[in-house]
């Protein structure tokens, strides 16, 4: 697969060099796979595991059950890097495996809400969080491995192959799901069949385990430990030095945070863009992402030999600094290819909610009450029909004090109705009446309940979806190479490891429910990506002034 010599460890031939690269890199796919699914089937584990809240709470919840696999990673970082630093790399990232394939197929056999009430969600986040502490401690052992074999002037193409995995696990978990979705009815799916690909992992697992058993310690972990210059204190070393923990702080938000937040919008916010916002089907849509993710991924490897040649820097700002400046007009122009009546319908006949200011809320509720939501105001009735029907809208304030609020679509004005005094069963049937009246002017306006499959320009939207691949390609392709060469030898599992999980698992995981909250409070269905856009143009900056380049150096320079 690849042809490199690992100069500092004579004894490897190019042979043993290539096994290592594969063998790590598959496994890695395989708990990407895992972790991805989850974010894959958001949707339906809503309705599953979160059936006892409204729609809308359903599916905020289940992102934020996503996200929770994202907030522990830092914690299984810490972990895992400390036992990577004293044990080793290759038992380290073994266990991690074993963690993360026993907790997917847990998720596959779990019973929903309906069995076991509120003990199905309790135990699902369980799961999630064992899978966020295994993938915590899983990719800097598979970076730290890989780039200990790897020859000082090719480490960014080495580490590279390891760069493919996330969007390799993605694309094969988009292919089983794919793959399940057109074996059987959307009814079956839903019902059960969307347990399989959870259950297809103990399969992954098992290669992935006997794969890892076939490998070798590094051999400058192993030097070290028999010279006895291994860390006792990796925690302590890693982030009791000031002159170690501020290049972590730099390698977090002028590195990773941006790198993330690059990644998860050309991946996961463009899917739920696609579904959520657009109302593309789910079947569509993912096919549309496995396209631009095959045509992407080759860019990881060239991005990474690329960072070889001209230094890992150049290559990830370059990339946050154009995904800054164009994501908008791309987004922009997916809604113009994806859902083209959608768009029309926003310019011609503008939606402009008219209430009282203090009656709309952010409406996020943790505690819903399945027949009433907790934000009832005649705004929150209206701007909540407005957000499940992905329509853009404006909030102009009304100088009248407690005014029932007015949708005025084009010409047209539809009143919403106060909620706060109604019991559950009124409300029910006045925001049933409410919803298909508003529903009706939304149509006769041209709002479209979905996207027309025929409209669909599906070769402009893979077109635009690989460009979000490639800046993914860009940020992530050399930033194994850039973290592991920041950081010595004897604590280099521990040090990469948090400043990668606390960008990626924080700053990136959280980025679809920060994103979809701020579209809901504002409106705007672009709204949600100042926040990518934000954090991006922050690591440029940073990354730029506070980190120093580090291609073709010695992964001995800071021992």
């Amino acid at each position: 697969m690849v042809s490199i010599a690992a100069s500092e460890t004579p004894s490897l031939t190019n042979s043993e060099v290539r096994k290592v690269i594969f063998a790590s890199s598959l496994g890695t796919v395989f708990e990407w796979y895992d972790f991805y699914l989850y974010g894959s089937l958001a949707a339906i584990i809503a309705k599953q595991f979160f059936s006892g809240v409204n729609a809308s709470s359903a599916f905020i919840f289940a992102l934020l059950a996503f996200a929770a696999g994202f907030a522990v990673r830092p914690f299984g970082a810490l972990v895992f890097g400390r036992i990577g630093d004293l044990v080793g790399r290759k038992y380290t990232f073994l266990v991690t495996i074993l963690i993360m394939g026993l907790s997917t197929f847990l998720v596959g056999v779990l019973p929903g809400y309906a069995q076991i009430g509120v003990a199905a969600p309790v135990i699902l986040i369980g799961l999630r969080l064992l899978q966020g502490l295994a993938l915590g401690g899983e990719y800097g052992g598979a970076a730290t491995y890989v780039a200990e074999h790897s020859r000082d002037d090719n480490r960014g193409y080495s580490t590279a192959w390891i760069q493919t995995t996330a969007t390799l696990g993605l694309f094969l978990s988009l292919l089983v799901i794919l793959g399940c979705r057109l074996s059987m009815s959307t009814e079956a799916f839903e019902s059960w069949g969307w347990r399989i690909p959870f259950l297809v992992s103990s399969l992954l697992l098992a290669v992935s385990v006997y794969i890892r058993l076939q490998l070798s310690e590094s051999p400058m972990f192993k030097k070290m430990k028999e010279e006895g210059k291994t860390s006792k204190a990796p925690l302590t070393e890693a982030f009791g030095n000031w002159k170690n923990l501020k290049i972590v702080i730099f390698a977090l938000i002028g590195a990773t945070a941006g790198q993330a937040v690059v990644w998860y919008t050309g991946q996961f916010y463009a899917l739920f863009f696609l579904t959520q916002t657009l109302k593309i089907d789910a079947t569509t849509a993912n096919v549309l992402i496995a396209f631009s993710l095959i045509i992407g991924t080759p860019f990881f490897i060239f991005f990474g030999w690329l960072s070889d040649r001209i230094g890992r820097k150049p290559v990830i700002m370059s990339g946050c600094l154009i995904a800054a400046l164009t994501y908008i007009p791309i987004f922009q122009l997916i809604t113009h290819y994806g859902n083209p009546a959608l768009e029309t319908a926003q310019q011609t006949a503008p939606v402009i909610v008219n209430a009282d200011e203090s009656s709309c809320h952010f409406q996020f509720e943790f505690f819903a009450n399945p027949n009433k939501p907790n934000y009832s105001s005649s705004c929150d009735v209206a701007t909540a029909v407005l957000a499940k029907n992905s329509v853009s809208y404006m909030i102009v304030p009304s100088a009248e004090t407690g005014k029932v609020a007015t949708i005025k679509i084009g010409d047209k004005e539809v009143e919403s109705f106060d909620g706060i005094p109604l019991d559950g069963k009124a409300f029910k049937e006045a925001n049933g009446a409410f919803s298909k009246v508003l529903g009706e002017e939304l149509k006769a306006a041209g709002y479209p309940p979905k996207a027309d499959p025929a409209a669909i320009n599906k070769p402009m939207l893979v077109l635009l979806l690989t460009i979000l691949v490639i800046y993914v390609t860009m940020v992530y392709g050399p930033i194994a190479a850039w973290l592991v060469e920041l950081f010595p030898t004897r604590i280099r599992y521990t040090s990469m490891s948090l400043p990668y999980h606390i960008g990626n698992g924080w700053f990136g995981g959280f980025l679809p429910t920060i994103a979809f909250a701020l579209v809901a409070a504002n409106g705007n269905i672009y709204y949600g990506l100042r926040y990518p856009i934000v954090i991006a143009l922050i690591t440029l900056v940073l990354g730029t002034l506070f980190l120093r380049e580090t291609k073709g150096s010695s992964l001995h320079s800071n021992d």
